[in-house]
């Protein structure tokens, strides 16, 4: 199915006993509108991303202002990890709130806010004061995408009905990805000249975005939700993560999701192996940028459609994605000249990124529709809290990088890759579920 027929298929009024089967009837009426305002907002939200995007833009930004390499190396570090771990500190407060949109809607100004200090302070500042400004701001974008993060998905679940919620997911992911395609691809073919003003515009776009995401979530018509075991951080950790833990289905889903996390950190140690670090300009990295951004358009429609239908079997086919081009991947690196390799790493990448989509898609679709109605921040919080610490964990790998080089590293992704399908195959079919 097309972007055109997603679109038809997610207003329409086809399958009406189907439509609403997990939703309160009160909430059925008013869908076509709501999915209509999560799209908008998921998709100002992934263009921001684009826009930002602490692995390519911030770093060349950084550079260009003399920070510290210290400074460039915590900023992936710190959005991934902050973005995940103060969840368990803040589920339970989502979770005593009635209306949980305006905790989405705080965070997304939060990260609007956060950009846009980041881009002033990157117009009137250089050196390490820029570089470590620039870190400190991206943390609290970070807090504020751990904010939004855990109340999104409850809110999704109590708005949008089952086969639409990773069909909005994926649309909202290939219209933000057409946008950072067009955007990098001018940059890298000198259509757009590569500056630091133009950049910093770019930053002040994405601020804006953030903004308007934020004021968009808060006309959702959300029906208020249950609001016990609003208790602190601490509390929710005693209370309930030894029962989450229990869960035979929630366990095995964390593992997977943290075997599958060798998808997202894999990216820069293939352009390491190619000899495509962040040292080189970022003209160079154009077919690297062309190559993500096609794999973000077609993975986000394609994962995105059969995510409704069976998540746990995208997650395990992204994994032997995975690991297959990993795997191929390492054997290039080792064995294909470096000219050669340099050339059909871009490919690769392109492959490997359409299994991350797929990861991507395919838990946030599962976590939502395994979990609990009225448990569903608390499932994303603690499954979210567990993967950050995985990322802090595994960024040791960057040591093997280090000592073997980066093919050993892929094969370490791509035996975790493989790991992670029988692990994935032996969940519920949550989708099946009336």
């Amino acid at each position: 199915m097309n972007t055109v027929g997603q679109l038809q298929h997610l207003f329409s009024g086809d399958e009406e006993n189907r439509v609403c089967k997990d939703i309160p009837e009160s909430a059925c009426r008013h869908q076509p509108r709501n999915a209509g305002l999560h799209l908008v907002s998921m998709t100002a939200t992934k263009i921001g991303d684009g826009l930002l995007d602490p692995k390519l833009i911030l770093p060349f930004l950084l550079h260009s202002v003399g920070a510290p390499g210290a400074a460039i190396g915590m900023l992936v570090p710190v959005r991934e990890s902050l973005a995940l771990l103060p969840q368990i500190l803040v589920s339970h407060r989502v979770r005593a709130m009635p209306r949980r949109k305006w905790a989405w809607a705080a965070g997304s100004a939060v990260e609007g806010l956060a950009v846009a200090g980041i881009a002033l302070t990157l117009a009137f500042f250089d050196g390490s004061l820029a570089g470590w400004l620039s870190v400190g701001l991206l943390a609290v974008f970070a807090l504020g995408r751990s904010l939004a993060s855990v109340s999104h998905k409850d809110v999704l679940g109590k708005t949008v009905a089952k086969t639409r919620r990773g069909t909005i997911t994926g649309i909202a992911g290939s219209i933000g990805a057409a946008v950072v395609f067009a955007y990098g691809a001018a940059l890298a073919f000198g259509l757009l000249p590569l500056e630091r003003g133009l950049l910093l515009i770019g930053l002040a776009v994405a601020a804006g975005l953030w903004g308007i995401a934020a004021f968009v979530f808060t006309l959702l018509d959300e029906e208020a939700g249950a609001t016990g075991g609003g208790e602190n951080g601490l509390s929710a950790i005693l209370s309930s993560g030894r029962r989450l833990w229990r869960a035979p289905q929630f366990r095995a889903f964390v593992v997977a999701r943290a075997l599958l996390t060798a998808t997202a950190l894999a990216p820069p140690y293939l352009l390491l192996s190619a000899g495509a670090d962040g040292g080189r300009a970022l003209g160079s990295l154009g077919a690297f940028v062309i190559a993500s951004s096609v794999a973000a358009v077609l993975g986000s429609t394609v994962w995105g459609t059969m995510s409704d239908r069976s998540s746990r079997k995208v997650l395990a086919l992204s994994g032997a994605l995975g690991a297959v081009v990993l795997a191929a991947s390492a054997a290039a690196a080792l064995f294909l000249s470096p000219d050669l390799w340099q050339t059909a790493a871009p490919f690769s990448l392109f492959v490997l990124m359409m299994a991350y989509q797929g990861v991507r898609l395919g838990r946030k679709t599962y976590l939502v529709d395994m979990a609990p109605a009225d448990d569903r921040a608390i499932y994303t919080a603690f499954s979210n809290t567990a993967i950050g610490v995985v990322l802090l964990v595994m960024g040791a790998f960057g040591l093997l990088a280090e000592a073997l080089g980066a093919a050993a590293v892929l094969i370490a992704f791509a035996l975790l890759c493989a790991a992670s399908v029988p692990v994935a195959l032996k969940l519920d079919e949550v989708q099946s579920e009336a």
